[in-house]
């Protein structure tokens, strides 16, 4: 078996490359050969190109890409180039990404020959962006891919609803696929709200739920430490009092993860790590403090007291992704949205049942890993037909 996975494996990004190098490292456990299509379209981070921007009314999207491209730039010019050097290397060593760049989907047809299964996810693939809409590719519409079996895994559209007028694109797509999951359970609605898919449809948890540890990258038991680890996506909004509320109340420093598009000062100590010291520094910390998806996923995982915070404003739609998560965990009462500080030392005084959310988790992992397991049977049967 081989297997060719699609997400955002590309972004400078802790919890994308932890999503993609567990959902890798699941099949790879398995021993099956699972590799990452080195699709990276320069409208994901760089903004892509210009469209006809003598027209009035694209100047939403134009005025955006060309905001993407300054932003690309300067991060080029003035970024950490050692903090960038620590994200390519994971990419080589633990998600053994060594070929070319692929920005168009003709590029992918040589990729995809020797595969026997494509799996598209996780992350916020199906989120539209107002420079590409859609992209046909996050559905494993491939050229020369006709013949393979096509499974989504986990794939996020990264909010509640989308714009109708992507529905009749999007129920093209998903047609297409043979076996359909996501990630939230708003996704279920936004599939069924565009209309129906005749498939039947799961909810599976996120590949960092799935693998379930990560004593590779770990490796030894590391002690604890008494500060705060507070990893800020988006915004510092809400999450910067919170944080010093925690590290008040434990009387220990505060450490954050500086974000390689980060507009505000440092919560705390800002620190740069690779993303191997940044879930070692995460693994060690006495409390997490997050607003991010994969910060609040991988405190789970390993088992660390956390606090939750929801993203405000314009920003609350990306918050349906913890929720979800938290559900699941049966820890709902773990976030917060404003600074209630007698409810975040209740919160820091009630230690997790982590036995309990153990188990729950467990059963999520089990039912996910049946319906991958049925896909890869698939795939080999209709192998074996075609022989």
């Amino acid at each position: 078996m081989k297997v060719g996975l699609l997400t955002y494996h590309f972004s400078d990004n802790y919890g994308a490359l932890f999503q993609a190098y567990a959902l890798r490292e699941w099949f790879h456990q398995r021993n099956i050969d699972a590799e990452f299509l080195n699709y990276h379209p320069s409208y994901v981070e760089e903004g892509g190109a210009l469209e006809k921007p003598w027209k009035i009314k694209l100047w939403r999207k134009n005025l955006t890409i060309m905001y993407m491209k300054f932003s690309h730039i300067q991060r080029t010019l003035m970024g950490n180039k050692a903090h960038k050097a620590s994200f390519d290397d994971f990419r080589y060593h633990y998600l053994g990404v060594t070929k070319p760049r692929r920005k168009t989907v003709e590029s992918l047809y040589e990729d995809v020959q020797d595969k026997n299964m494509l799996v598209c996810g996780s992350d916020q693939i199906w989120n539209p962006s107002i420079q590409k809409g859609l992209d046909p590719v996050y559905f494993l519409d491939i050229p020369g891919a006709e013949h393979i079996r096509k499974v989504a895994y986990a794939p996020s559209f990264g909010r509640t609803s989308i714009e109708d007028k992507y529905n009749k694109e999007l129920l093209g797509l998903i047609s297409r696929i043979d076996a359909i999951s996501v990630r939230e359970s708003t996704g279920l609605d936004i599939i069924s709200k565009a209309g129906s898919t005749n498939k039947e449809l799961h909810v599976v948890p996120d590949p960092t739920i799935l693998l379930g540890n990560f004593d590779k990258i770990l490796k030894d038991n590391l002690p604890v430490e008494n500060k705060v680890f507070c990893y800020a996506l988006r915004t510092d909004e809400v999450i910067r009092e919170v944080a010093a509320i925690v590290g008040s109340h434990i009387e220990g420093g505060i450490v954050s993860p500086r974000s390689t598009r980060q507009r505000w000062t440092d919560i705390g100590h800002g620190i740069a790590p690779g993303p191997v010291e940044w879930l070692r520094t995460l693994a060690r910390s006495k409390v997490v403090v997050s607003n991010s998806f994969h910060g609040i996923a991988l405190s789970i995982v390993l088992n660390r007291p956390f606090i939750a915070v929801s993203l405000p404003g314009k920003k609350s739609a990306m918050n349906a992704r913890a929720h979800n998560l938290l559900k699941i965990a049966g820890l709902t009462h773990r976030i917060v949205d404003h600074t209630d500080k007698d409810r975040i030392i209740t919160l820091l005084d009630t230690p997790i049942d982590w036995k309990k959310v153990n188990i729950k988790l467990t059963e999520v992992r089990e039912n996910a890993e049946v319906y991958l397991a049925n896909q890869i049977e698939l795939a080999q049967q209709e192998v074996y037909e075609r022989a």
